[in-house]
C-alpha cells in the first residue's frame, strides 16, 4: 500500500547554481566579528501617523551599541532550516513563515512571469488574449516584458540541486518524517508543486531531469502549472478569499478583494492539475491523503475518475460558522468537493462541527455527529489535533549552535524576563493586539518596567502594510516611552531568525505570548513547552503559557494555560503579570500537565490515528456500498425459514410494502396484495410480524384494520401496537413531546412565513416542515437548511433533532426509534417465553426489511443479533439505492418483498 500525501508545496524544491552566483557563505555565530554596513535613511519609514505629529514623536532613545536587527542577521538564511537526520530528511519548522511565492529569498530560482494581479474579471481576460492574438497576426509588436527571456534562458541549462523546501505545511513533513523513522509508513509518495515559478523551465529537457530525479530518489510526484495559473490561486483566490474568510475575517471591506471572481478560475485549474496528476499515478489499494485549503476540490475531482480509492483529507487552519462560510461565491462547489473524501479531518471538535453544521444547513444533507449522509455514501467526520515531533526537535536541541546562542542572549537580557513570540504578520495572528496589551502591562504596573523585555518575531508580508505601519507606531511608541541607555522594553524584529536562534529563544523566555485571532494548531507552544523542559542546566524551566482562546492548541491543553481574549487588553496585560509572578510549584503544575498533552498529540500519533481511522471507515463504507452487499438468497432464506420454530417479521411500509413513496405523499388505502400476504404468513402460528411506518397510529389502524394479530409501529418508534392487542403503548413522554414541540412550531413557523407554498404537518410525536410544492425550489431549500440548523442548534438540550429529507425537513426525538421499539418488542417476547422452555432467544428466526435512512438503526440492532448469536438466523434487507448497513439486498422493489414472502407462507 502507498500513502499519496498530497500537499500544495513538496517538501523539496530546487536551488540553480547559475555561472554567474557566487557561493554563500556561511551564517556567522553569535560572536563574530561585525561587518561594516550602510545605514539606510528611514524618514520615509511607513507610519499612520500624519507629518504634523510625527514632528512631536521623542527621538528613539539610543540603547546600546549593536543594532538588534544585527544581533539577530543571518547572511545566509539557509540557517533557517533544522539540521536533517539524513540526506533524504525532510525535518521542517512545524510553522515555517514563507517567503512570498516567486521572491527567490533564499534560493536561486527563476521569476514568476504571472502578471499581478489577473485581470478582475475573466472575460476581459479573454478578451486581452484574444486582442494580443489579433495584434500578433498584424504584424504589431507587443511590450516587451520587463524582464528579458534571457534571464529564464540560463536556467534551463543551469546546474541544480534538490534541497528541502522554504515553504509548505512543516508539522505535516514532520509528522511524515516521524511515522517513517518508526516503521508506521513504508511507502509514500508526496505530491505537490515545487514552490518556484516553472515558466522558465517549459519544453526543456531540465524540467523532465527535475521531476525524474524527485519521482526516483526523493519519492516526490511534481505537479506543474503555469505561473499565471498558480499566482490566481496561491496569491489571489487562497490569500486574499480563502485565507481571511477561514480565519473568521469577512470580505466586507472595501479593500477585501472576494468581488473579484476571476481567481476562482485558477484555483480549479490547479486543483484539476493535482487530480490528473493522482489519477495518471494511483494503483487499487492506494491511500490519497490530500492536506489543506488549497486543495479542498481534489477529494471529489479524484472521486469522478477513481470511484473506489480510499480518500482523507485533512483540513489544517480553522473552519468557521455556517455564517461566515456561506459568504463564499463558491460555498457549495467547496464543500461537495471536501465531500469526496471518505474521511475529513479537523483539528479540534469546534471546526468539525461548524463543518457538519454548514453542510446541513448549505447543502440540506443529514449530518450527524459522526459526519455527512450523502445520497449514495455515508462521509465520516473526525476531530484529530495535529502536534511536533520532540525526537527531531530534541536532536537540533543538541546542535552547539544552540547552546552558543543560548549564552549569548542569556547574557544580552541577563536579570530581565523575557516574553517572547513569533508570527506571521498579518490580522489573524493578532500582533498589534499583543503589543497593545503589552504598552498597557508596562502603563498599568511602573513596578515591571526594565525588569522584563518582549521579542516579537515578526515575519512581514507585502500585503499588510497598514498593519505593519501600525505594529511600527506601536513599537515606537513603547520604546520612545520607557526606554533608557540600558534598557529597550521592546525588541521588534521584521524579519525571520534562524532555527537555532529560535530553539534558543523559546529555551531562555519566561513566557510565551500568543494572541491569534483564529488559529487550527499553533504549534510554536508545543515547541516552547518542549523546550522547557530544563534539559539544559542554568537556564529557565517550566515557562508560562499565555495562549489565545481561539487557538486550536486551547482546547487540548484544557485550560492549564493562560487562556486571553485577545481584543480583551486589560485581561492580556494582567496575565502577563500573572505569568511573570506565578511561583515555582503553580509554574510546574501547570508546564507538566501541558506538557503532557503535547506528548501525547505528537505529529506520529497523529498521522498514525488518521491513517487508521481512514482504512477502518473505508471497510465499513465499501462493505455499506450496495455493490458491495449481496443479493438476497430466496432458497437460502427459505430453508432457514422451514428450519425455525419461533419467527419475528419486522417490515417497513412505504417503499418496502406499498410502493406509495414517501410517507408524505401516501394515499391511505392498502393494495389488496399486500394485505393477503401479510395474512397468509399469520395463519402460522409461528410467525410474529410488525409493521413500521412513520404515519401516525390512528392511521395504520386504518391501513390494517383486516389484518388480526398483526402489531404496529407508529412514528418511527414512537408508539407501538403489540401483535394481538388493540392497545397503542406510547413510548416518550408526552408531557417533554409538548414541551418541545412547542419551542419548535415557533421556529417553523418563522420560516414557514418566509417560504410562500411550505406547509408544517403536526403528528402526535414530530414536526415535519414541507416545501416540495413551493415554486421557487432554490430559495425554498436555504429555507429549509436555516429551518434545520437553528433547530439542532436551539433544541440539542430537548433531545431532538432536525433531519433534512427530499423536499421536508423531519424533526423527530433522538431517543426514540424504529431500534428502540424493536427492542422493545424483543423484550416483550423474552418476557412471554414458557419459564420451562429451554431457549436462549424468543426467536429463532429474524427478518428485518426497510429501504429508508430510518431503517439503518434497526438493521445494525438486528446484525448485532445475528453476531452474538442471541438469534441464530438473521436476514437483513434494504431495497434503497443508498449504502446501507443491510446483510443483503433485493433490487426488485415492493414486488419482490411481497413475492419473497409469499413463497415463505407457502413454505408452512
Amino acid at each position: 500500500m502507498t500513502v499519496f500525501v498530497v500537499s500544495l508545496f513538496l517538501p523539496n524544491t530546487i536551488n540553480f547554481t547559475l555561472p554567474t552566483s557566487t557561493s554563500s557563505r556561511g551564517r556567522p555565530g553569535p560572536h563574530a566579528p561585525r561587518r561594516s554596513t550602510t545605514k539606510i535613511d528611514i524618514s520615509n519609514k511607513p507610519s499612520l501617523f500624519t507629518p504634523q505629529q510625527r514632528d512631536l514623536t521623542p527621538p528613539q532613545t539610543p540603547i546600546a551599541d549593536v543594532d538588534q536587527d544585527e544581533f539577530f542577521a543571518q547572511s545566509d538564511l539557509r540557517g533557517h532550516f533544522p539540521k536533517q537526520e539524513g540526506p533524504r530528511s525532510t525535518i521542517a519548522p512545524s510553522d515555517p513563515h514563507s517567503p512570498a511565492w516567486g521572491s527567490g529569498r533564499i534560493f536561486t530560482q527563476p521569476r514568476s512571469r504571472a502578471s499581478s494581479p489577473p485581470p478582475a474579471d475573466i472575460l476581459k481576460h479573454n478578451k486581452t488574449v484574444e486582442k494580443a492574438a489579433t495584434l500578433g497576426r498584424a504584424g504589431i509588436r507587443q511590450p516587451l516584458p520587463l524582464r528579458s527571456d534571457s534571464h529564464d534562458r540560463v536556467f534551463a541549462h543551469a546546474d541544480w540541486t534538490v534541497v528541502p523546501a522554504d515553504q509548505g505545511n512543516g508539522g505535516l513533513r514532520n509528522a511524515v518524517q516521524a511515522a517513517v523513522r518508526n516503521d508506521k509508513l513504508n511507502d509514500k509518495i508526496w505530491v505537490g508543486t515545487l514552490g518556484m515559478p516553472t515558466d522558465a523551465l517549459e519544453e526543456t529537457q531540465q524540467k523532465q531531469d527535475i521531476e525524474d530525479r524527485l519521482a526516483t530518489e526523493y519519492d516526490c510526484l511534481t505537479v506543474f502549472c503555469k505561473d499565471a495559473d498558480f499566482n490566481g490561486h496561491y496569491t489571489h483566490y487562497c490569500k486574499q478569499i480563502l485565507w481571511p474568510v477561514f480565519h473568521y475575517q469577512i470580505p466586507d471591506n472595501p479593500k477585501s478583494k472576494a468581488y473579484e471572481d476571476h481567481s476562482w478560475v485558477y484555483y480549479v485549474k490547479v486543483n484539476q492539475a493535482f487530480a490528473d496528476k493522482i489519477v495518471k499515478n494511483w494503483k487499487r489499494g492506494d491511500v490519497i491523503w490530500v492536506h489543506d485549503y488549497h486543495l479542498l476540490l481534489v477529494p471529489s475531482m479524484v472521486r469522478k475518475k477513481l470511484p473506489d480509492a480510499k480518500i482523507g483529507f485533512f483540513l489544517h487552519v480553522a473552519f468557521p460558522s455556517s455564517e461566515v462560510f456561506r459568504c463564499l461565491a463558491v460555498r457549495k462547489e467547496l464543500l461537495e468537493g471536501m465531500l469526496g473524501a471518505n474521511l475529513i479531518g479537523f483539528q479540534i471538535h469546534e471546526y468539525a462541527r461548524h463543518f457538519l453544521q454548514t453542510c446541513s444547513r448549505l447543502l440540506c444533507v443529514e449530518a450527524t455527529n459522526d459526519g455527512v449522509q450523502l445520497e449514495d455514501r455515508f462521509v465520516d467526520v473526525i476531530d484529530l489535533a495535529i502536534g511536533i515531533d520532540p525526537v527531531a526537535l530534541d536532536m537540533n536541541r543538541d546542535d552547539p549552535s544552540v547552546a552558543e546562542w543560548m549564552l549569548t542572549m542569556q547574557d544580552r537580557y541577563k536579570g530581565k524576563k523575557l516574553i517572547v513570540a513569533r508570527d506571521k504578520l498579518d490580522h489573524v495572528r493578532g500582533v498589534r493586539q499583543k503589543l497593545l496589551a503589552y504598552e498597557l502591562f508596562l502603563n498599568k504596573y511602573p513596578e515591571w518596567r526594565d525588569r522584563v523585555v518582549m521579542i516579537q518575531v515578526a515575519t512581514s508580508t507585502t500585503e499588510q502594510a497598514e498593519l505593519d505601519a501600525t505594529v511600527s507606531d506601536i513599537v515606537t511608541r513603547v520604546n520612545s516611552s520607557w526606554a533608557n541607555l540600558a534598557y529597550q522594553p521592546m525588541v521588534y524584529l521584521k524579519q525571520d531568525i534562524s532555527y537555532p536562534q529560535y530553539l534558543a529563544l523559546l529555551t531562555v523566555a519566561d513566557a510565551l505570548m500568543i494572541t491569534s485571532q483564529r488559529e487550527g494548531m499553533n504549534l510554536t507552544s508545543h515547541e516552547y513547552l518542549f523546550c522547557q523542559d530544563g534539559k539544559f542546566k542554568g537556564h529557565n524551566r517550566n515557562g508560562s503559557l499565555i495562549l489565545s482562546e481561539f487557538t486550536g492548541s486551547a482546547s487540548v491543553f484544557g485550560g492549564n494555560e493562560l487562556s486571553v481574549n485577545p481584543w480583551d487588553y486589560r485581561q492580556c496585560a494582567d496575565a502577563i503579570k500573572k505569568a511573570l509572578e506565578m511561583d515555582d510549584d503553580e509554574k510546574k503544575q501547570r508546564w507538566d500537565a501541558l506538557y503532557k498533552a503535547v506528548m501525547h498529540h505528537t505529529a506520529e500519533h497523529w498521522f498514525t490515528a488518521f491513517l487508521t481511522r481512514l482504512e477502518k471507515v473505508y471497510a465499513e463504507q465499501h462493505r455499506r456500498d450496495t455493490t458491495s452487499v449481496p443479493r438476497l438468497s430466496i432458497n437460502q432464506l427459505g430453508q432457514q425459514y422451514q428450519r425455525s420454530e419461533r419467527r419475528l417479521f419486522i417490515l417497513d411500509y412505504e417503499g418496502t410494502l406499498a410502493s406509495w413513496g414517501s410517507p408524505n405523499d401516501i394515499i391511505l388505502t392498502s393494495p389488496q396484495r399486500t394485505l393477503d400476504v401479510l395474512n397468509d404468513l399469520l395463519l402460522d402460528d409461528r410467525n410474529t410480524i410488525y409493521v413500521m411506518s412513520g404515519r401516525q397510529p390512528e392511521e395504520l389502524d386504518r391501513l390494517f384494520k383486516r389484518v388480526p394479530n398483526l402489531g404496529l409501529i407508529a412514528e418511527n418508534g414512537c408508539f407501538l401496537k403489540e401483535f394481538g392487542s388493540s392497545k397503542w403503548i406510547e413510548m416518550a413522554d408526552p408531557e417533554k413531546m409538548r414541551a418541545w414541540k412547542e419551542s419548535v412550531e415557533g421556529i417553523m413557523e418563522y420560516y414557514h412565513e418566509r417560504t410562500p407554498g411550505s406547509w408544517i404537518e403536526p403528528r402526535h410525536c414530530s414536526l415535519i416542515f414541507h416545501y416540495k410544492s413551493c415554486e421557487d425550489q432554490e430559495s425554498a431549500a436555504r429555507q429549509a437548511g436555516d429551518c434545520a440548523s437553528h433547530i439542532n442548534d436551539a433544541c440539542e438540550e430537548q433531545r431532538v433533532r432536525a433531519i433534512p429529507i427530499e423536499g421536508a425537513v423531519v424533526v423527530e426525538p433522538i431517543d426514540w426509534s424504529k431500534g428502540t421499539a424493536a427492542m422493545q418488542i424483543f423484550e416483550g417476547l423474552k418476557k412471554g417465553m414458557a419459564p420451562n422452555v429451554d431457549h436462549v432467544s424468543p426467536v429463532d428466526f429474524l427478518m428485518v426489511a426497510g429501504d429508508g435512512r430510518d431503517d439503518e438503526v434497526i438493521f445494525r440492532w438486528a446484525n448485532e443479533l445475528g453476531v452474538d448469536k442471541t438469534v441464530k438466523y438473521v436476514t437483513t434487507v434494504s431495497l434503497g439505492s443508498r449504502n446501507t448497513e443491510a446483510g443483503c439486498t433485493l433490487t426488485q422493489g415492493v414486488t419482490g418483498v411481497l413475492t419473497v414472502l409469499q413463497k415463505l407462507a407457502m413454505l408452512s
